[in-house]
């Protein structure tokens, strides 16, 4: 759950969590947008994430952009091929 310049990592955490770290975020640093990065099975935690805080907390809050694509991982150890795993980017932008 890193913030770096409007960046929230999602991974294995609630989504509350990663909700609570948004809404931090666009109130102490004044900021207008945010994006919210996962990959594999975190993807629905972040979108569940960027619904919860549009409808619940931050009703100005209006999806800008949605990027997905796929990254190649390394094998793991035991393994004889890289992995293909999905990535998605969700940017939210205040009114």
């Amino acid at each position: 759950m890193a913030e770096n310049s409007g960046i929230v990592f999602v991974g294995r955490k609630p989504a509350m969590s990663y909700v609570l770290a948004v809404i931090t975020s666009m109130s102490a640093s004044n900021a207008k947008e945010i994006t919210l990065k996962a990959r594999g099975r975190a993807i629905t935690t972040a979108v569940d994430v960027a619904e919860i805080t549009r409808n619940r907390f931050i009703k100005d809050l209006k999806i800008d952009k949605i990027a997905i694509g796929t990254e190649e991982l390394p094998p793991r150890e035991g393994e004889n091929r890289a992995r293909m795993v999905s990535t998605m980017e969700i940017t939210l932008k205040k009114e």
